[in-house]
């Protein structure tokens, strides 16, 4: 299977991947999307983002990489922190976006065990900016009209260099 960059169509809610009757190999899916995420020197990646509208995402993790399928925020935190978010399908775009700094999440692996993990910090923020491309939202859409806009501005005048 070849990745290919769809970032021109990510406002399409994607799908639940189906381990009963998976439209592709699981495991075989998640060492290319991986690959591909370290290839655009990436810390996180969505399966729209490479074409496939599934609810799939890959993060880097410590000590291991987190290929999440059917991933779900469970609990978030009410306390709130404003962060830089940027990404590989918006070049040159970085944002500032208020996310709660704490997540519960549960997903399945690629070979289907189901897991719940609690994030905080960068790898909470990675994984709701990746959740956002599973529902057909795009990140910087997230941020505050002031901060959306003087981004997008910023973007403008660098392109026109």
């Amino acid at each position: 299977m070849e990745l290919i960059d769809y970032s021109k169509s990510l406002n399409v809610v994607s799908l639940k991947f189906n381990f009963n009757d998976p439209p592709f190999d699981a495991i075989e899916f998640s060492h290319n999307i991986t690959r591909y995420m370290y290839d655009k020197n990436a810390i996180t990646i969505s399966a729209p983002q490479v074409g496939e509208f599934y609810n799939i995402i890959a993060m880097r993790g410590s000590p291991e990489n987190f290929v999440c399928f059917n991933p779900r925020i469970v609990m978030l935190s009410d306390e709130q922190i404003v962060l830089e978010e940027s990404s590989v399908s918006y070049p040159g775009l970085i944002v500032k976006i208020k996310r709660p700094r704490h997540i519960k999440v549960r997903f399945s692996t690629p070979n289907g065990e189901v897991r719940t993990e609690t994030f905080t910090g960068m790898t909470a923020r990675i994984f709701q900016h990746s959740m956002d491309f599973l529902n057909g939202e795009e990140f910087y859409r997230k941020a505050n009209l002031y901060h959306r806009s003087l981004a997008l501005s910023k973007l403008v005048k660098q392109k026109k260099k």
